[in-house]
């Protein structure tokens, strides 16, 4: 187990745990999700949380500040757990261990799907489809995000398996093929 493992898996299995005892592991994996996207669209909160500068009862007063009222009350005592611990720092790697926990009992395939622009309702219906074959459930997370680079099309990834169909791949594949050539 890799040593980040070691610090975030009891955190996300107690606190999913908690949740489950107080029937909000639903709503508490929704609010993990949006934390998620706070930590990583706002590069201050993130850092200001991991910095050692500023003390634990004014990241305490900060969390308290933001959440209160916004996710349950047991979420809000685990960020102030980590806070307390010095590990708030590893807020990210926490909530996404706990979303892996949660789809391991729950039984379901994390798709990331990597799209020149981004997709519309209908695509999104049609890939979906497409993928519970490819992954084998119909228990899919579809994680989309948007990769301009790709020129068109999308790359997918289930667990180990990847399927690239973008153009930027194509380009790649056509020139390692053209290359065998000479």
């Amino acid at each position: 187990m890799p040593l980040l493992n070691t610090i975030t898996t009891p955190y996300a299995e107690a606190f999913l745990q908690v949740a489950s005892t107080k029937k909000e592991v639903d709503e508490v994996v929704k609010q993990a999700k949006e934390i998620l996207i706070l930590w990583n669209d706002c590069p201050e909160f993130s850092e200001a949380m991991a910095s050692p500068v500023l003390e634990v009862e004014a990241k305490k007063a900060a969390l308290e500040k933001l959440f209160s009222g916004q996710i349950t009350p047991s979420f809000l005592n685990l960020l102030k757990l980590l806070a307390d611990r010095q590990r708030i720092g590893f807020l990210n790697s926490v909530l996404e261990r706990l979303l892996e926990l949660y789809r391991e009992q729950r039984n379901i395939a994390l798709a990331t799907v990597t799209s020149a622009t981004e997709l519309d309702e209908k695509q999104q219906s049609d890939l979906l489809q497409k993928i519970q074959g490819l992954a084998g459930t119909k228990n899919l997370e579809l994680n989309l995000k948007v990769d301009p680079t790709l020129l068109g099309g999308f790359v997918v990834k289930v667990g180990s398996k990847v399927i690239d169909a973008s153009l930027s791949g194509q380009v790649r594949r056509l020139g390692l093929s053209l290359a065998k050539v000479r």
